[in-house]
């Protein structure tokens, strides 16, 4: 099953753009692409090389694990949510996000479908809205955030 890539265009350096696609992924990140919804998320984000959710009660969610860091140029990570938004446990099991920042550019790869068997080609086809959707609010939160 081929990659889902959406892109976005710019209006900060490559180096910034990172910074907030890692810094401040709650901010931008959609809510009601969580577990717990808008009303219910307490927050979100990047720590100790762990993408994750905090919902209701402190209940925290681990949504991937970071397995390339390159600052201002590339970042990837497992997408450990599987089709049925129950948590896959084993990285090897989930698909893999590449997140590239190329000049006035950010690209996001999303691969490994068909780890999710049958179910992978529907998620697939969900995500093609998506991405492009929150790639828009992370471009639109990077223009308009405060410097």
């Amino acid at each position: 099953m081929r990659e889902l890539t959406a892109v976005a265009g710019l209006t900060v350096p490559s180096d910034v753009a990172f910074e907030i696609f890692t810094d401040e992924f709650g901010r931008w990140w959609p809510p009601e692409f969580s577990w717990s919804g808008a009303e219910l998320l307490t927050d979100m984000g990047l720590l100790d090389g762990v993408l994750y959710e905090l919902g209701p009660h402190g209940m925290q969610w681990d949504w991937g694990r970071v397995l390339t860091w390159e600052p201002g140029r590339r970042l990837v990570f497992s997408w450990q949510i599987g089709p049925d938004r129950v948590p896959v446990p084993r990285a090897e099991d989930a698909t893999e996000v590449e997140v590239t920042f190329e000049g006035s550019t950010v690209t996001v790869a999303h691969r490994g479908w068909e780890r999710h068997g049958e179910a992978g080609a529907e998620y697939r086809k969900n995500f093609e809205q998506v991405w492009p959707y929150a790639l828009g609010r992370f471009a639109e939160y990077a223009t308009k955030r405060p410097r």
